[in-house]
């Protein structure tokens, strides 16, 4: 028997639940990996409080690196003891050890270790999809990225930089206005004392900017799209202020011809070369030390609920893993 974070009923972190599951053997095209550090994002609270409905009893995340202990059938690419992540797969990852379809997995290269892959895939892969496909960041463009102390703000700032772009972050506090300085913003505002919509002005001498990248929702949406130039896209993909409200597109012509999405990181990398071309990329990123993957917070596995009501309490930063 092993152990995993599971949940019967949605709502708070309170209705997490440690408890032995049995794993077995894995199936056709499956494998068994031992994890040795799992990710924390806040896509979690959304499935564990019914945000994103999931079928119950269920685990939780979708994130998280191990060792391959046994393959199924069918499955070539693997063997038991490689080292392995994945960043978006089915719920499951608050556990000790899991059964996963095998062509979510990605091979760990030297020089990224376990806690880095953990604390990156998810927030990595979403970065790149991002910055690389939903809007194709270049040299020269000026961006706006709110979160920039976030997990996914830490990276994308860094790899935003490194192609050239100079990026503008929204962050609520002090701390955090250092944290998102330190990684690779140019300016950055602090949203809560200050009018985001008039600073982007300021900074781009009313150009505005070529696209948005909000994963805030509620409190900055409408804001986002008055920070937009003509054609400009907003990215919506996450919303941890809560969900827009249905949106006048009639808005969008006003605005400038504006386009919006509200993209996931499981459309982009369903396909599995899809997801190896992404990671192959993030990984490069990483080794060449372009963007440095920081883990701030470490808790427990079995305290998953705790790490639960500090993000949601935004008293975390970056990247936050959870340990086997």
């Amino acid at each position: 028997m092993t152990h995993a974070i599971r949940f019967h009923k949605t709502g708070g972190p309170e209705v997490l639940v440690w408890e032995e599951v049995s794993v077995g053997k894995p199936g056709p095209g499956e494998a068994r990996i031992r994890h040795t550090a799992v990710g924390l994002n806040f896509v979690d609270i959304y499935n564990r409080s019914g945000v994103y409905p999931a079928q119950l009893p269920s685990g939780l995340g979708s994130e998280a690196a191990g060792i391959v202990e046994e393959v199924g059938s069918g499955v070539t690419d693997l063997k038991p003891g490689d080292r392995v992540a994945y960043g978006a797969s089915p719920l499951g990852a608050y556990s000790e050890a899991r059964l996963i379809p095998a062509d979510r997995l990605l091979k760990l290269p030297d020089g990224v270790d376990d806690k880095t892959a953990a604390a990156m895939m998810l927030k990595g892969l979403t970065t790149q999809y991002l910055i690389r496909q939903t809007y194709r960041v270049k040299a020269g463009d000026t961006i706006l990225l709110h979160a920039a102390a976030g997990g996914v703000g830490l990276i994308l700032s860094q790899w935003a930089k490194h192609l050239g772009a100079t990026v503008i972050g929204t962050v609520s506090s002090d701390e955090k206005a250092k944290l998102a300085k330190a990684h690779g913003c140019d300016h950055v505002i602090i949203y809560t004392r200050e009018d985001f919509v008039k600073r982007v002005d300021e900074i781009t001498g009313g150009k505005k900017v070529p696209v948005v990248y909000d994963s805030v929702g509620k409190d900055t949406f409408l804001k986002s799209l008055d920070c937009l130039a003509p054609l400009g896209v907003a990215a919506l993909f996450g919303a941890s202020s809560g969900a827009v409200e249905p949106l006048n597109l009639g808005l969008l012509a006003q605005k400038g011809s504006l386009y919006v999405t509200r993209p996931t990181l499981f459309t982009y990398a369903a396909k599995r070369e899809a997801l190896v071309a992404m990671a192959n990329e993030l990984f490069d990123v990483v080794k060449s030390g372009a963007v440095k993957i920081e883990v701030h917070q470490t808790y427990p596995l079995k305290d998953a609920a705790k790490a639960h009501a500090d993000l949601a309490a935004r008293k975390t930063t970056g990247s936050t893993i959870l340990t086997v």
